[in-house]
């Protein structure tokens, strides 16, 4: 991992005798700090995903990333996370607040606290932006049906998406053209040679299927690309988030 960030798994108390698992990176320093909760791609906590929480710690933020899937596993949980996704309420945004309110309780926390989404986990952190966070970053994620809508009341947004990311054509300017309608501060941008989970640091998946993912599908790391989405997400949280 090149960031030189502690990663801790973590158990996050529920209601009842639930627990939710997590992996939660502190800077170093002093604090206190601005707060991140990230979500997590499809592919649940992986290398790749371990890799963003460190690089987002080593900016100066307190992250947690909750396990989506550990409540039930993934084959069960993936359904109802994807519903989830599409309805607006499920099981997965109880995790992701549950993890919010656990880095705001913290006493290195400065309070103003923001959401990272990847993936799925864009998808989640656009359903999120009118939920009390201070600002998003939404990396190649689904908006909602009605994205006006979706957009009341919303923090302000950083977005990135893949020109050749065929899942998701026209959503960046679909989603610039909405924000600026909205009033909303926003950064958004397409990388027109990029595909979809291009800032993942290393290739996409499951090991057994990374071939199929970078050669049929077309979802392979862009270095140059990721580093400046990154930069322009740490520009924009550093804004607002200060």
């Amino acid at each position: 991992m090149p960031f030189d960030v502690k990663l801790t798994d973590i158990s996050i108390s529920l209601s009842g005798d639930e627990k939710l698992r997590g992996v939660l990176a502190v800077p170093d320093g002093e604090g206190p700090f601005p707060a991140v909760v990230m979500v997590h791609e499809v592919f649940g906590i992986d290398e790749s995903m371990r890799s963003q929480i460190a690089r987002m710690a080593s900016a100066g933020y307190l992250v947690l990333m909750p396990d989506l899937f550990s409540r039930g596993g993934m084959r069960k949980c993936l359904k109802a996370t994807f519903r989830a996704l599409v309805d607006g309420v499920g099981q997965a945004y109880v995790d992701v607040e549950a993890a919010k309110q656990l880095l705001l309780s913290r006493p290195d926390c400065t309070g103003k606290i923001g959401v990272v989404g990847f993936c799925m986990g864009g998808g989640f952190a656009l359903q999120l932006v009118s939920k009390g966070y201070d600002a998003a970053a939404v990396n190649y994620g689904q908006a909602a049906k009605d994205l006006d809508a979706q957009l009341v009341g919303a923090c302000p947004i950083v977005a990135s998406f893949g020109g050749k990311d065929l899942s998701l054509k026209g959503a960046g300017p679909k989603l610039e053209a909405a924000l600026t309608k909205a009033g909303i501060p926003h950064d958004v941008k397409v990388y027109p040679e990029a595909s979809h989970a291009f800032m993942n640091p290393t290739q996409a998946g499951p090991k057994a299927l990374r071939p199929l993912m970078n050669t049929v599908i077309g979802f392979k790391p862009r270095p140059v690309e990721a580093a400046d989405a990154w930069s322009r997400i740490e520009a924009f949280f550093g804004e607002h988030l200060a």
